[in-house]
């Protein structure tokens, strides 16, 4: 137990950490690739005696994350990436494991953004990010704590957009990779975690039945595919609504009505934003919901169902059940909000299922070696994470399930590499 984790670190409640440490335990039990690069680390110690910050959804899985991370010579700070997926008996674990913590559920907004700044104040040599926050603030409001930082990874698709913007702009200090943009990460990730956990999320926290109701999906990337796959699994009538004609057409192909959203707003019992974008659902589509339609998001930031513009169609607003609020509009009709629009499936439920991140917690804490070994050759830029640890993670994912495959001769291979083979 590290006694400087314990005096710095600013958490709810200390006493919670054995329900901590039985929840860590659990994901570690079924994260067989991230315990193969925990080996790994512990042999090469690639962080040996430098800093590492993480700004993650703060629960078991990703306490395990900083565990491996920190099992690599680390001294490893993190806080959380959204007020309400913040668990509190997590956070007490990791600090008698050795971690500093910066990080309650549920704290005000002022508070929320003093513990990110607070995570910052470690100087650290590498980050981890969710949605860019801490690459905004060494970015902006906080320039001095940029000094020691040699780079980082980034977890989404959220943040790596705004991390995009900035390198076009030429405004990065420090080269992020994006983890977000690997096969391991959105293949899985964003199709099969975010699909499970959004229904985990919706159902445990509605208790409603899905089967026969029209369920909505806003957005048709990778998560909105797992959501809508899923969705289908449960008996609902599905509708997507898009923007991108290619996205679109992918749809309709899936077997599902693609119309624009003032349409579906009509006709939908569900709906689940998963755009990264802002104000998908607003005024003129509460104007012709169902009496009774339930909302709810699975993008990184609550902007995504405008609630200022629900608000102002109310006469009243209150919490009918835990993470469910009720509209009660002026015409009468009613419409529920779900974990006050932020992530649903942290919000209101535990996240993705530890096999599905054990791959993208893998991806990262490679992704976080690549950067620290190539960070002056890499430059201030954006990258990709490298094929050969995509492949790496996939392989090491394969091998824990039992599962192997065939390899290319070298007469295959030399055919697929030439035009004269004939």
């Amino acid at each position: 137990m590290s006694s400087k984790a314990i005096q710095n670190s600013i958490i709810a409640d200390p006493k919670l950490a054995p329900e901590g440490h039985l929840k860590i335990d659990w994901v570690e039990a079924h994260m067989p690739v991230l315990n193969r690069v925990r080996k790994q680390f512990e042999a090469e110690q690639p962080f040996k005696g430098l800093k590492v910050t993480i700004s993650l959804h703060l629960e078991a899985k990703t306490a395990y994350l900083a565990k491996v991370v920190q099992a690599g010579g680390a001294e490893v700070t993190i806080t959380g990436s959204n007020p309400l997926s913040t668990q509190d008996d997590v956070c007490a674990a990791l600090v008698e494991d050795g971690v500093t913590v910066y990080a309650k559920y549920n704290p005000e907004p002022e508070e929320y953004k003093a513990l990110l700044i607070k995570a910052l104040e470690t100087k650290p040599d590498l980050i981890i990010d969710d949605g860019g926050d801490l690459v905004t603030i060494l970015h902006s409001e906080r320039t001095d704590l940029l000094e020691n930082v040699r780079g980082g990874a980034e977890e989404t698709t959220t943040g790596i957009l705004r991390l995009k913007a900035m390198d076009k702009e030429g405004q990065l200090k420090f080269p992020m990779v994006a983890v977000n943009d690997a096969y391991c990460k959105y293949l899985f990730d964003n199709r099969y975690g975010t699909g499970q956990s959004v229904w985990d999320g919706i159902n445990r926290t509605t208790n409603l039945v899905v089967a026969g109701k029209t369920v909505v999906v806003v957005g048709y990337g990778w998560c909105g595919k797992g959501v809508a796959m899923r969705a289908k699994g449960l008996g609902a009538n599905v509708v997507v609504t898009e923007v991108d004609a290619i996205k679109a057409v992918e749809a309709v192909m899936d077997g599902f009505q693609v119309m624009p959203m003032l349409e579906a707003a009509k006709i939908g019992d569900f709906f689940i934003t998963v755009t990264g974008n802002r104000d998908v659902i607003r005024g003129e589509h509460y104007d012709v919901m169902k009496d009774g339609a339930i909302l709810s998001n699975a993008g990184h930031f609550d902007v995504e169902v405008n609630k200022p513009e629900l608000a102002e169609r109310s006469v009243s607003v209150r919490t009918v059940r835990r993470n469910i609020e009720e509209y009660h509009l002026k015409d009468g009709r009613k419409m529920y909000l779900l974990a006050e629009g932020r992530l649903v499936n942290l919000a209101a439920g535990d996240g993705h299922p530890a096999e599905i991140m054990d791959m993208t917690f893998a991806l990262q804490a490679l992704s976080l070696k690549y950067v620290n070994d190539r960070y002056k050759e890499i430059g201030k830029t954006v990258v990709n994470v490298p094929y050969e640890l995509d492949e790496q993670v996939a392989r090491f994912k394969l091998e824990s399930l039992g599962v192997s495959i065939d390899a290319l001769s070298d007469e295959q291979r030399a055919y697929l590499d030439s035009w004269q083979e004939h």
